[in-house]
């Protein structure tokens, strides 16, 4: 699979202390052991003069204060809290100035984020999506990707999860139904 560096993008989702550090608040082991894919990415990504961005999904502690129905400390307590260093990227990244961080408050990267503008404004149209957790936020920020006519690429080996079957799933419904998937042997800049 041979992409663009101009056009190309690896979106890195959600490694953040609350997920892949073992004193995090929803720490799960599979999004620990995609550190260092997801880095191995970015460099060969950075190398070959591909943009990177981050995500961070950042809660206010009263985001959920009076809410209908959505409401994610129900489903999965309270977790990277703004201003915590449960939501911190974890310190193995190498977030640079040049790199873009999309502070997001849902699963979506998109959802009222800057994050479309800006690969827009760069002339970004392949995204390769790696991080955590896959059947999650990685998941509906790579449908939303698609839904915008982005081509959203799953990188499986630099995906976290709590449940092997969990990524099984993502990845399976991803190739399926909006996008593509590979292994990072099968990434290539042309």
């Amino acid at each position: 699979m041979a992409l663009d560096p101009n056009r190309t993008a690896v979106v890195v989702v959600d490694m953040q202390n609350g997920f892949c550090h073992p004193d995090g608040s929803l720490f799960a082991p599979g999004s620990e052991s995609a550190i260092e894919p997801v880095t191995d990415l970015v460099d060969a990504a950075r190398d070959a003069g591909a943009r990177v961005v981050y995500t961070r999904d950042v809660h206010p502690p009263e985001q959920f204060d009076g809410n209908h129905y959505y409401d994610e400390f129900e489903r999965w307590g309270e977790h990277v809290v703004e201003g915590t260093w449960d939501a911190d990227l974890h310190g193995d990244l190498d977030v640079r100035d040049e790199d873009l961080v999309v502070e997001k408050h849902t699963y979506d990267a998109f959802y009222r984020t800057q994050l479309e503008g800006w690969l827009d404004s760069h002339g970004v149209d392949d995204l390769l999506i790696c991080g955590t957790l896959a059947n999650v936020c990685v998941l509906h920020t790579a449908g939303s990707a698609g839904l915008r006519d982005y081509r959203p690429i799953l990188v499986t080996d630099a995906l976290g999860y709590i449940e092997k079957e969990h990524k099984e799933y993502a990845v399976d419904h991803a190739d399926w139904l909006f996008g593509e998937t590979a292994t990072l042997a099968d990434v290539a800049f042309e």
